[in-house]
């Protein structure tokens, strides 16, 4: 049956216009108020689109060597959080074997296989020159994507091509051109080991970008690119740099090699390979990277990013931290052609105050597409020349050389088969790095204050990366768009926390009490700023508790809640980068590699809050996350150290191993390894924090570092009803 409703004239419609005024009315009322007009989302650079691998990245050198000593270690800090390698996995014997032997006329070449970690291999050739008695300069050579790498065979077509362009000048160099570098370098009484990229060549364990793959994403046993791989930091870049590690563990030891001279040289991939290894490592004298350092393209294959890696950085800084040991580059007609404006001119800047302006050198040459071929590398001879030391008379020029093929080069044969490889290989890696890297977290649970001090170097600097947040200094975060409003017993200020510099703005709103005795708590809600108020818009009992006590509140839009998005409802799920590189399209890295966390991003709204209101005069300013906002105060605390007297952490067990999404608002690369959330709130001690975590006691790593503080009572652990948990915070605070 079908009703028909009559349109309401005269007294009728006149009332049914009340009350949708009415309910209006209601609807306003129990809104939380707005800081901006409806519609009208914050001007803030972070709801830009997301930084991808192929946008800009300058640098900009730090005004003297004090300060970019400062950054520097910041900076390399970084780039070992995100290859996993901080700390160090636990170095293990390499085992390594040589053999096979190819005697040439002036030099010899063997074949080497050593164990980066229990039976996963580093793979390669081991160059030696003859006639030689004494200490001998060391060069490692990654060789980058050539197809099949170390037995890159360009072929007649291209061999053809290469000597009509002047790009090579004799046969075998055209055709083998990655042997040819290893050949002169040996003739020029260098000791060379050209070793394997994963997945290439001999390195057959694992394949070099599989990507995701849903039978990999497990809880357990996972695989690389799943997201609990890289909630522990897990990937192929990391094992690449950590293979780079172990082979340069294994050559600086060879009797032969002057661990004091030894220089590492690659392009394209391995130029990325060869300024990430000597930009954590100080042992490597020279770097030649080729082809690859520049302010634009910062390296396409998941090999060469991770996530962290970038975030406020870029390959010309990393480069960088080299400094000052000798950085020689070329540059050709690919992203690295505008490096003679953009780069070079910082980087001699940085060289020059440090006082070494001749040891840093770029060469364009922009006839040549992407290349290591023979016009580059007779830019990189004459630079190890001086810089290693080996006194030869230039122009150093190549010579005709008998190169091997892959039957001559490879590592496997019957006496050294090939080891294990495939999906349950790659589990029981990452199992071994999963397992030792919880033994070296539980190797760092604090008894003492010598212990909570290595705790907070390891723990804390990872976390200080994870977060790349810190404190914003005084001065910095000012209030915008500032309004005040006054409703009986205290003023409502509406206002954006402004980062000028930064082009950070978080809508905020401050309660603050008539007769304020300048203290302040941040009140973190998993809803934003309108948790403060009930349904009837006016605050709710605990936040009138605070106010009624003279301590101001200050309720945050935290980045994706209330006005940064159009409907006001907290985002579901984050954004996520897709390089458009097929099966690996999605890795994690392409996001989280230039871009924070929302994570972050809400831990730094929070530290925002806390500059502006110790700006505006606060002398205690708190922090209160409950229902689950705990985690973001957790990570705040940690990072504003003393600035915050006191931090009520409602964590209600969250932990970031639950998490199966990469786009999930609270995902957080690397957030499991570092004893997960716990490990967060440990960095409180000895401060003061109520702790709501799901049980009657601390998590061990918290009660330990409270402990080895010597400020046990510091700590508060509620165990009571959810429904009291509320009441008890607030009632914590005020006692204090």
């Amino acid at each position: 049956m079908r009703v028909r409703f009559a349109k309401p004239s005269g007294r009728i419609a006149s009332v049914v216009a009340v009350l949708a005024i009415i309910g209006t009315t209601m609807v306003a009322l129990a809104e939380a108020p707005r800081v901006l007009s409806p519609g009208r989302l914050p001007p803030d650079r972070r709801l830009e689109p997301l930084k991808t691998l192929n946008d800009y990245f300058p640098f900009t050198p730090p005004s003297s060597p004090e300060a970019w000593g400062e950054r520097a270690e910041r900076v390399r800090r970084q780039v070992l959080v995100a290859n996993g390698l901080w700390p160090m996995p636990t170095k293990t014997p390499a085992n390594a074997k040589v053999h096979g032997k190819i005697d040439r006329e002036d030099y010899t070449v063997e074949k080497v296989y050593l164990e980066s970690f229990p039976g996963h291999f580093v793979t390669g050739n081991l160059y030696r020159p003859k006639g030689h008695e004494e200490k001998l300069p060391g060069v490692l050579c990654p060789h980058g994507h050539w197809a099949e790498g170390r037995f890159y065979d360009a072929g007649q077509a291209t061999l053809q091509q290469q000597l009509v362009q002047g790009a090579e000048r004799f046969e075998p160099a055209g055709r083998y051109p990655l042997q040819a570098r290893c050949v002169q370098l040996a003739r020029m009484g260098c000791v060379v080991f050209h070793y394997d990229m994963v997945g290439y060549a001999d390195s057959v364990q694992l394949e070099h970008r599989p990507g995701l793959r849903e039978s990999m994403n497990t809880p357990e046993n996972w695989g690389y690119f799943s997201p609990q791989a890289e909630l522990r930091l897990q990937n192929m870049m990391g094992l690449q740099t950590y293979n780079s590690i172990r082979a340069l563990d294994w050559f600086s030891n060879l009797p032969e090699v002057d661990r004091k001279r030894i220089a590492v040289t690659g392009a394209s991939g391995g130029g990325t390979q060869t300024f990430v290894l000597c930009a954590v490592d100080p042992r490597p004298a020279v770097a030649f990277p080729a082809v690859m350092v520049s302010t634009a393209m910062q390296g396409g294959c998941t090999c060469e990013n991770a996530c962290y890696l970038r975030v406020d950085s870029g390959n010309i800084e990393i480069a960088g931290l080299i400094a000052p040991r000798p950085l020689g580059m070329t540059a050709a007609d690919d992203w690295t052609k505008e490096i003679e404006t953009k780069g070079l001119p910082e980087l001699k800047k940085l060289y020059k105050m440090l006082g070494v302006e001749d040891r840093v050198m770029a060469k364009p040459l922009l006839h040549f597409p992407h290349n290591y071929n023979y016009v580059s590398r007779a830019v990189m001879y004459p630079w190890l020349n001086r810089h290693l030391g080996l006194g030869l008379k230039e122009p150093i020029v190549e010579r005709d050389f008998q190169p091997l093929d892959a039957a001559e080069m490879t590592v496997w044969d019957n006496e050294h088969p090939k080891p294990p490889s495939g999906d349950d290989y790659e589990r029981s890696l990452l199992k071994w790095l999963t397992e030792d890297s919880r033994r070296q977290m539980d190797a760092l649970m604090p008894s003492d204050a010598a212990s909570l001090g290595k705790y907070r170097e390891v723990v804390g600097g990872a976390v200080d990366v994870l977060i790349g947040h810190r404190l914003p200094e005084k001065g910095t975060v000012d209030a915008a768009e500032r309004e005040e409003e006054d409703r009986g017993s205290y003023v409502l200020v509406k206002h954006l926390l402004r980062n000028a510099a930064e082009q950070q703005q978080t809508p905020a709103l401050t309660l603050r009490p008539k007769q304020w005795k300048q203290r302040a708590v941040v009140w973190v809600c998993t809803v934003g700023k309108q948790g403060l108020f009930d349904g009837e818009g006016a605050p709710i009992a605990p936040v009138k508790r605070l106010l009624d006590a003279s301590v101001a509140v200050v309720g945050l839009d935290l980045f994706g809640q209330g006005e940064f998005t159009a409907d006001g409802k907290p985002i579901a799920a984050t954004r996520i980068n897709d390089s458009g590189r097929g099966q690996w399209a999605e890795y994690a890295g392409y996001t989280f590699g230039y871009n924070h966390p929302v994570f972050s991003e809400r831990v730094y709204d929070i530290l925002a809050a806390v500059t502006l209101l110790k700006a505006e005069g606060a002398k205690t300013v708190d922090l209160l996350g409950l229902d689950g906002a705990g985690r973001w105060v957790a990570a705040a605390k940690a990072q504003a150290g003393n600035a915050v007297q006191r931090a009520v952490i409602g964590a209600d067990g969250f932990r970031f191993t639950a998490l199966t999404r990469f786009d999930h608002p609270d995902f957080l690369p690397g957030g499991a390894k570092y004893f997960d959330l716990p490990g967060m709130v440990a960095l409180a001690a000895p401060g003061e924090i109520w702790l709501s975590d799901g049980a009657a006691e601390a998590p061990a790593v918290v009660e330990a570092a409270y402990r080895a503080s010597g400020k046990r009572e510091n700590l508060t652990v509620f165990g009571g009803r959810k429904a009291d948990e509320e009441s008890a915070a607030v009632t914590w605070l005020l006692e204090q």
